[in-house]
């Protein structure tokens, strides 16, 4: 499947627009969004044996693990709109704390705060 395509509708037409835009450079940046469309959204989002709101859930817990906390809330919004709770998601951060750090855990837990906090700003 068109990796570009899972990226818009994981990400909003917007972000994928940027990123396929991103992509047509000649710099690390643009090889780099080159194969994220390619490879992570075209060939590892569109494979059978997980649905989107599971590979939502590993992919937070990976993320957790590996500290990239940027990334993370990328995720935990992809992972929203792939029909996780706000409450399995701070589950998924509860049980990342023993194996991948508490420090770990409590920062996932701080974004996903702030992203709460967010959308409750958006809705006012």
């Amino acid at each position: 499947m068109d990796g570009a395509a899972i990226y818009s509708e994981l990400r909003g037409a917007e972000n994928s627009r940027r990123l396929l835009e991103l992509s047509q450079g000649a710099d690390a940046h643009a090889a780099i969004a080159s194969l994220a469309l390619d490879f992570v959204y075209g060939k590892v989002w569109s494979r059978d044996g997980l649905d989107r709101k599971q590979r939502s859930l590993v992919t937070i817990g990976v993320l957790i693990a590996l500290r990239q906390f940027s990334e993370l809330e990328n995720h935990m919004r992809i992972g929203l709109e792939n029909g996780l709770s706000h409450r399995e998601i701070e589950e998924a951060i509860v049980q990342a704390a023993p194996y991948a750090g508490f420090p770990a855990a409590w920062s996932a837990a701080t974004s996903l705060s702030d992203l709460a906090r967010e959308a409750e700003g958006s809705r006012d």
